[in-house]
């Protein structure tokens, strides 16, 4: 599933969702709106962006992953949490 923020020009794909709830996701605080029916997005204030495309970010225990597509200045979060960047995994040790 693809959304898109009201507030700024940040995108989504729900890469994990819980199976039983359906969280309330946001951006900005405002909630985020499936992408096909989503408005233009409106211009960033110019400020550094909040969610960074090509980052995947999580809630605290992890049901909840979303891949971001598209920058901007707003932050995510989950039933009023904020979600936080997703640390890559560490590789292996080469001997």
């Amino acid at each position: 599933e693809q959304l898109a923020s009201t507030v700024c020009a940040t995108r989504v794909v729900v890469v994990r969702a819980p199976a039983d709830a359906r969280p309330v996701i946001a951006c900005g605080g405002e909630p985020m709106v499936p992408a096909a029916s989503a408005p233009a997005a409106p211009p960033d204030s110019g400020g550094e962006p909040a969610t960074l495309i090509g980052k995947r970010y999580v809630n605290a225990d992890g049901t909840l992953e979303l891949l971001c597509t598209a920058s901007g200045t707003g932050e995510l979060t989950s039933d009023g949490a904020p979600l936080t960047l997703k640390s890559a995994k560490p590789l292996p040790a080469s001997d």
